[in-house]
């Protein structure tokens, strides 16, 4: 088998890509056409948009369309139908707009292309799925559907997204939390930038509410390893304050407050039965959808 499929798990190969759409669709026909070479196995990414006929069942939710093709009976799937409600919880503030090379997408971006990977493969599994823009707080909220339509609403919801404001990530979870009414899968997309023990308090309560969990935490290769070759001015992006130093000065301290932190947090998720995927925007997409389908798979 050709290995072509490997380009559109590649950021920059998809993000040059015309429409969410087209991005979504290929980064997932990519992943799958994959599978069988990972080295995970027994997950399954079964599609299906109709049930076979069983007694009981309205006539009139039959696909006739269907039938005329199969010569069988099945019925359209509807929302109450659905196997799980999933609310994509995606960081569109100001850090979010980082990249430290130009040919490398901002983590934006990144988040964005997955989200719409994560929407079309829910939506192809009879999941619903809703979406939450927020940056110090709630952008936009779409609740969670599973109609084959709902897939363009969310695209272009996730396309029209640009970083701005600052972050208040705690202040998004907890008033989602409080929304969400009945148990699903938060999904949350961000370089998790706020005070951790914040970000903690509003995941958890996800937890007590009884929802699943798992966190995308994305961040650019140069802010865990702080691989900068020269002097140079460092702003941040949400106040403005400036900081000029060498690199190479601060390398070492700043990858181990960086792991420190990650640390925290994956160490509290696991204790609260969060599942924490760390990611950065050099990676390949599959990564973050074998996280998922295992995360999914579980679920069943």
């Amino acid at each position: 088998m050709s290995d072509d499929y490997k380009k559109y798990l590649e950021p920059e190969v998809v993000s040059k890509l015309k429409g969410m759409d087209l991005k979504a669709r290929l980064v997932v026909e990519g992943f799958i056409a994959g599978m069988h070479k990972s080295p995970y196995h027994g997950f399954s990414v079964e599609f299906a948009e109709h049930r076979q006929y069983m007694p009981g069942d309205n006539i009139s939710d039959i696909d006739w369309k269907v039938y005329a093709k199969s010569d069988r009976y099945y019925i359209k799937q509807y929302e109450e139908e659905t196997n799980l409600k999933a609310y994509l919880l995606l960081d569109c503030s100001k850090s979010m707009a980082y990249t430290s090379d130009e040919k490398r997408v901002h983590k934006l971006d990144y988040a964005g292309m997955l989200s719409g990977a994560l929407s079309y493969m829910l939506l192809k599994q009879r999941d619903a799925v809703g979406i939450v823009t927020f940056d110090e707080k709630i952008r936009q909220y779409i609740p969670p559907r599973s109609k084959k339509g709902h897939l363009h609403v969310l695209l272009n919801e996730i396309a029209k997204q640009t970083p701005s404001e600052s972050t208040d990530i705690s202040n998004a979870l907890h008033e989602m939390a409080e929304r969400i009414k009945r148990r699903g899968l938060i999904i949350l997309m961000s370089d998790l930038l706020d005070e951790p023990d914040k970000i903690l308090s509003g995941l958890k309560h996800f937890r007590y509410n009884n929802h699943e969990v798992i966190v995308f935490h994305i961040l650019d290769p140069r802010e865990r390893d702080f691989a900068f070759s020269k002097e140079a001015i460092f702003k941040d992006m949400e106040t403005g304050e400036e900081i000029t130093t060498l690199p190479y000065q601060i390398k070492k301290d700043f990858a181990t407050q960086v792991q420190e932190f990650s640390d925290k947090i994956a160490t509290t998720c696991r204790a609260s039965n969060i599942d924490y995927v760390p990611i950065d925007t050099s990676m390949p997409f599959d990564k973050a959808l074998y996280a998922f389908l295992s995360k999914r798979a579980r679920l069943v």
